[in-house]
């Protein structure tokens, strides 16, 4: 089981307003129409302005509103943007601006439109808000650009608004979510045709996307690797993600401040990496036992689940997480000096003869020791263990959280150049 989050992809489908004091802001849309005369600036009516009701253009909600040949402003909500296109265009509408509310942040979508529209950003919302209040007659108009591929007016990958963050709570000593895949705007085959002229396609965006990508990833890895096991092709999916965008600045939220690990895991799927991961994390089946067990779970449900009769008086009764050969380190620390040591086993997967040199990023306030720092192999599938020790400082080091952030990382030199990156977050108590 792989939990995954959403993120955006560098493609968007632009529908850029130009508002008339010439400022230009990019959204979105999937309507694209030859007989919109993008270079005639039209009056604008802010709906949002008027009414509870209006603002969303809920239906009925703008019959008594002058909306006739204009551009009109409404904000997301629960109603659907094809049904406030239309209470729009039922009133005479020319055109529409969607604006995303301030949880939305900068996740910004390609809708369907029953008349020209593009969804703006929270941001790019407050500077048309602004613009509005600065002149008595304010104008714009839509142009439509299509599909921009590699020169999105937002960074990507970036976190989408309505991807789940952590941590876990039946289980907050495994960092969630495991990994982040493409989630916003996908090109999806679907069941039914939604305009009963197209062929069956629709953009849909939602973590119900994501998790499809994650599958395939998946997949093409088991076919590439037969005889890995799940687990095996989990770790190498993990330890080969990537936390910087494509310019190379750290992976951001719909806030547009840095991604932490609650809300990207060990990162973006990199799925040409993620096939040759050098050396993975395996868990074997029966290594959940005791792990259910330590979670609390009674032998019956433990039983149900593995179809088979267990003895939970063996099992873990504490941190039950520590002793699961998982690709990532969650540590709690309580006070000064407090410690924790993990056991890992990896196998190597990469090539015969080969030599593995630790380089650790401490969380702040933190001592990480790992033993042994350098492993070499013989062979591939060998397997080797390592221990790691958290140390929690001096507790009259300054931190920005109580929780700390940093990664393990398993390099080899060669020309393979394999870079296996396991997760730490140390919560401070």
């Amino acid at each position: 089981m792989l939990t995954v989050g959403a993120s955006t992809i560098d493609r968007e489908i632009r529908a850029t307003v130009k508002l008339g004091n010439n400022v230009e802001l990019h959204g979105q849309s999937l309507f694209l129409t030859k007989d919109f005369h993008s270079q005639q600036q039209l009056p604008i009516v802010d709906a949002t302005g008027k009414n509870e009701l209006a603002a969303f253009c809920a239906k009925g909600s703008l019959k008594n509103i002058d909306v006739e040949g204009k551009i009109v402003i409404c904000q997301i909500g629960s109603e659907g943007t094809e049904e406030m296109g239309q209470e729009v265009k039922n009133n005479g509408g020319t055109a529409m601006i969607v604006l995303n509310y301030q949880p939305g942040g900068y996740t910004t979508f390609a809708y369907a439109h029953v008349l020209p529209a593009s969804y703006l950003s929270y941001r790019d919302g407050l500077v048309l808000k602004d613009y509005l209040s600065s002149t008595q007659s304010p104008t714009a108009t839509i142009s439509f650009q299509g599909t921009l591929i590699g020169k999105s007016s937002q960074t990507a990958p970036r976190i989408a608004s309505f991807s789940a963050r952590g941590p876990s709570l039946q289980s907050p000593g495994i960092l969630k979510p495991d990994i982040i895949g493409p989630g916003v705007d996908i090109l999806s085959a679907w069941g039914v045709s939604i305009d009963n002229a197209t062929k069956p396609f629709k953009i849909e965006s939602g973590t119900s996307m994501s998790c499809p990508h994650l599958s395939g990833v998946a997949a093409l890895i088991k076919s590439a690797h037969p005889d890995w096991s799940p687990a095996a092709i989990k770790s190498a999916i993990m330890t080969t993600a990537y936390t910087f965008d494509l310019n190379n600045n750290p992976i951001s939220t719909e806030k547009n401040v840095s991604a932490t690990v609650f809300d990207m895991g060990s990162g973006h799927v990199d799925a040409s990496r993620a096939l040759h991961p050098g050396l993975v994390y395996d868990i074997e089946p029966d290594d959940y036992i005791p792990y259910l067990c330590g979670l609390g779970y009674s032998e019956q449900q433990v039983r149900f689940i593995v179809q088979r009769k267990v003895n939970c008086s063996r099992g873990i009764t504490s941190k039950p997480e520590v002793e699961l050969n998982y690709p990532t380190f969650f540590v709690t620390l309580l006070y000064t000096g407090d410690q924790m040591t993990y056991t890992r086993t990896v196998t190597n997967v990469g090539r015969p003869f080969s030599t593995y040199f630790s380089k650790v990023s401490s969380p702040e306030g933190v001592a990480v020791k790992v033993v042994p720092s350098v492993m070499r192999f013989k062979e591939v599938k060998e397997k080797a263990s390592y221990t790691v020790t958290f140390t929690r400082l001096d507790e009259n080091v300054t931190r920005s959280s109580n929780v700390g952030q940093g990664s393990l990382v398993w390099y080899s030199i060669g020309d393979d150049g394999y870079k296996v990156v396991s997760t730490i977050v140390v919560v401070f108590v």
